[in-house]
């Protein structure tokens, strides 16, 4: 049901059993899929790609040009997968040409009311973004990550799949994955094994993170040092572990 005071654009693709309500604006070089509901006082502008049966709450703007200084105008994207849910207030931009012209979001994510997402931000699938929770521009989230409400993560920085931000968080640089961090600064605590148990970790699995969390931040060793460790556990789950860290280019939170 599309209601009769919304504005819909000639040239935006709407899918099939799709709601749109009063008062909402969808402009140009925008595709919603199937299924999806927008509520009300809604902006989505273009070029943007959202896949199915996704929620859009009241007062969120979608697509929206960015806040980077560089941005002149040029027509880059915003493409958004499947069931995910936006509460009132969320923004999200578009990328700039300075990255790859491209903000992309995955599926089953969570943002609550007043997230933002900025230009260029590459986001997972699963994850939680609580009340607030603000990304800057190129931030890199993987997959079931929960961000604390919030939490400020500075651009260019990574967050590590199954990480967790507590409340308030400030994020300056890479969060490894499995890592429960909290603080302004941010700093490792220990790791979200509660969050690994419920998405099924076999408690073998458990004890081997922890103990490559030991071994990254409670031995004194170098990173390297640590790495030799970690790899000796022959624990798969730490493979990508270990290749954040090596890959990781502002570094990742420390004591």
């Amino acid at each position: 049901m599309i209601h009769n005071t919304a504005i819909i654009d000639p040239k935006a693709r709407i899918g099939s059993n799709v709601t749109v309500g009063p008062w909402t604006y969808i402009g140009p070089d925008v595709e919603i899929g199937d299924d999806c509901i927008i509520h009300s006082h809604v902006v989505v502008k273009g070029p943007t790609r959202i896949g199915r049966g996704n929620r859009i709450f009241q007062f969120c703007s979608v697509g929206e040009d960015c806040q980077d200084k560089k941005y002149k105008g040029e027509p880059t994207e915003l493409v958004i997968g499947d069931r995910n849910v936006f509460r009132e207030g969320c923004t999200i931009h578009r990328g700039t040409v300075q990255d790859n012209s491209l903000t992309q979001i995955g599926s089953d994510n969570l943002f609550m009311a007043y997230v933002h997402v900025a230009h260029d931000c590459l986001i997972g699938s699963n994850n939680i973004l609580a009340n607030n929770a603000t990304l800057a521009g190129h931030v890199h989230v993987g997959d079931f990550v929960i961000l604390g409400g919030f939490t400020g993560v500075h651009q260019f920085c990574r967050i590590g799949s199954h990480s967790f931000a507590a409340v308030s968080s400030v994020v300056v640089q890479d969060i490894p994955p499995f890592v429960m961090c909290q603080g302004h600064n941010a700093v490792p605590r220990t790791i979200n094994s509660e969050g690994l148990r419920r998405r099924g970790f076999s408690a073998e699995a458990i004890t081997n993170i922890k103990r490559a969390y030991k071994s990254l931040y409670r031995k004194g060793l170098t990173i390297e040092e640590a790495i030799v460790e970690i790899k000796a556990l022959n624990e798969p789950h730490l493979d990508d572990f270990v290749d954040f860290i090596r890959d990781s280019q502002r570094g990742i939170i420390r004591p």
